[in-house]
């Protein structure tokens, strides 16, 4: 009974000191000290991040349905690519990068905007994928890519002028040939 009644004394106490107003700011601080830490908000460099690996991602869908021959595939990654390039986060590029993004954004765009709105044209397709595939390589060089990626080259396309791409897999898919020669080019670059 004795620790029935001490244990009601200490209740009404602190019940008593929490409504009078009194060390307001020692609860306070004691609740805060307890409560779980929110999930962390995603900062621009994630997004930055997220977006670059976005952009592989689509990028590859494009190069594996002009592999192929599959233009309308390669026009709907194209059209997705130029979303993501929407929310690439600029803000928390430095100065270098930034720079790299301004100078290779806007036509990296337009190649893909190109792709994106001619699904009935392979080879139109396949020469605005020639010039993506350059500036795609040297973003990937710049902001990373998150994942492996292969340099390839294919000697015989545009008169023979050549044409590089990437690739997720080091079996050459060669997207400038599709199905005429699937397999004609080479490895040139391990890209981590």
């Amino acid at each position: 009974m004795k620790y029935l009644m001490m244990g009601l004394a200490v209740a009404t106490i602190a019940i008593t000191s929490c409504n009078s107003g009194k060390d307001t700011g020692e609860i306070k601080k004691t609740v805060s000290d307890t409560t779980v830490a929110p999930a962390p908000v995603a900062t621009a460099t994630d997004n930055t991040e997220g977006s670059m690996k976005e952009m592989v991602a689509q990028y590859l869908q494009m190069k594996n349905a002009l592999a192929v021959d599959n233009g309308k595939d390669a026009a709907a990654a194209g059209n997705a690519f130029v979303t993501s390039m929407g929310t690439m986060s600029k803000t928390s590029l430095s100065g270098d990068k930034l720079k790299a993004w301004n100078d290779l954004s806007d036509d990296a765009k337009e190649m893909a905007e190109h792709i994106g709105t001619n699904a009935g044209k392979l080879e139109h397709q396949r020469e605005h994928f020639d010039m993506l595939s350059k500036d795609m390589y040297d973003m990937v060089k710049v902001f990373g890519a998150g994942q492996t990626l292969y340099k390839d080259y294919c000697p015989m396309y545009n008169d023979n002028k050549g044409a590089i791409w990437l690739s997720e897999v080091k079996e050459i898919k060669n997207p400038y040939l599709g199905k005429k020669m699937p397999t004609c080019g080479s490895l040139k670059e391990e890209i981590k």
